[in-house]
């Protein structure tokens, strides 16, 4: 087995499988599948859907950025959830890298935009996981329920394909573009990501006590409002 496939299946401090909250997790939510394909599947919607995403909880921190503290907490955001889905596959013996990629998303709430002043997405985390011989990417990102609010197609994922963001929603806006590939890494880049959303988010970065879920409310409010505004034939 080569070095690089060896270290794919290790704990790290962020990466903390052996932690006893996320053997727990990864276990019981890949009870019954009989194939790292199916296991690795299992894991996938048990992330997407029980972790709900949030963009405002960044903690860019070991603690902050740990897969237990992910599955603590109850929410994270793209890096973290990432993180959480790799520390799952390599609890089961299932091979898992991070992979980063520059986005250009056109989902976000006024917040948001407001105070990232770009429509950039660096860094945007997915997990890159190793399944019948290939490297397949998976982005358990957006929560179910947070794609049926803002019309997302949801990102499904078979074990044998890339699951990576639509370029469009269901209603044929305009929604992600994959900017730059930044690469896949055995340990999160933390010092890199670190610097990257510091020197671009600043304000993002400091924001403390403010409910994602609540300003997605006020955006869907907004677009009903504006839509109910139109002329019938518009």
């Amino acid at each position: 087995m080569a070095p690089d496939f060896h270290e794919s299946l290790r704990p790290t401090p962020v990466i903390d499988g052996d932690h006893a909250r996320v053997t727990m997790f990864a276990n019981s939510h890949a009870d019954g599948a009989a194939t790292a394909r199916d296991q690795a599947v299992c894991l996938y919607y048990s992330v997407r859907d029980g972790i709900r995403y949030d963009p405002y909880a960044i903690d860019l921190s070991v603690e902050g950025m740990r897969a237990s503290t992910t599955l603590a907490s109850g929410r994270g955001w793209c890096v973290s959830k990432a993180v959480l889905l790799a520390a799952c596959c390599r609890v089961l013996g299932i091979p898992a890298k991070l992979g980063f990629a520059d986005v250009r998303n056109h989902l976000s709430t006024e917040r948001l935009r407001t105070l990232m002043k770009t429509d950039i997405f660096f860094w945007h985390g997915y997990t890159s996981i190793f399944i019948d011989g290939q490297w397949v990417k998976a982005t358990p990102a957006f929560n179910i329920e947070l794609c049926d609010r803002f019309h997302l197609k949801p990102l499904d994922f078979d074990g044998g394909s890339d699951s990576i963001y639509h370029p469009f929603d269901q209603l044929g806006n305009a929604h992600m573009e994959y900017v730059r590939y930044r690469g896949e890494f055995l340990d999160l880049p933390l010092d890199q990501i670190k610097d990257t959303l510091q020197r671009h988010y600043g304000p993002l970065l400091s924001l403390t006590a403010v409910d994602f879920d609540e300003d997605v409310n006020k955006e869907r409010s907004a677009v009903k409002s504006a839509t109910d505004s139109l002329p019938p034939n518009q």
